[in-house]
């Protein structure tokens, strides 16, 4: 069983993955940042200094100040304003994987289609 294991493990498609996913980690928080500290203020200042992701509303109806307090309070919120991060987050990430993709396909050299015989 650890022989196979081995084997498993060293073929190129589980060590790909393995590549794969801690560049993806990696990328996610280059992403998290570039919305976080670029893209959300700029939009923030662009709606007259809105903090886009600090939108909520509490579910009790009443007004607090912040996520942070609504919550300590015990208080159910709808943070819409996460859940917009979050979309921006994935077009971005969606869109470079795109490019990258796209790029990765114009290197690769095209199958030669054999027709079947008759």
């Amino acid at each position: 069983m650890l022989t196979e294991f081995k084997k498993f493990v060293a073929q190129g498609n589980a060590l790909d993955l393995a590549v794969g996913v801690l560049i993806a980690g990696a990328f996610g928080k280059i992403v998290n940042s570039l919305v976080n500290d670029i893209l959300m203020p700029l939009i923030g200042l662009a709606l007259n200094g809105v903090n886009v992701a600090g939108q909520f509303i509490a579910l009790n109806g009443q007004a607090y100040v912040s996520i942070d307090e609504a919550k300590k309070a015990g208080v159910g919120v709808l943070a819409y304003g996460s859940f917009l991060q979050g979309i921006i987050d994935f077009l971005i990430i969606a869109f470079v994987l795109f490019l990258v993709m796209r790029q990765a396909n114009k290197f690769k050299k095209p199958v030669p289609v054999v027709p079947p015989a008759v």
